[in-house]
């Protein structure tokens, strides 16, 4: 991870493995980006981005998984 920020994506669920960036941009807001999946998302702090970002990320593989089960009926 590169970040001018303290915190450790490695912490959120989902993003254990992920190789993931943090930084801010011209309106304060910080973005942090899944460079595997290259799913992206921001918030206030960078917690906040990564909070989002594992959300993401999640609703991502959810969308991107091949088996869809028995629950698409």
């Amino acid at each position: 991870m590169s970040s001018d920020a303290d915190v450790d994506p490695s912490e959120y669920e989902g993003l254990e493995d992920a190789d993931v960036t943090i930084r801010e941009n011209e309106h304060g807001l910080h973005i942090a980006d899944d460079e595997v999946t290259g799913v992206s998302s921001q918030g206030p702090t960078p917690e906040k981005a990564l909070e989002n970002l594992a959300a993401a990320v999640e609703s991502y593989r959810e969308a991107t998984d091949d088996d869809p089960g028995d629950d698409w009926l």
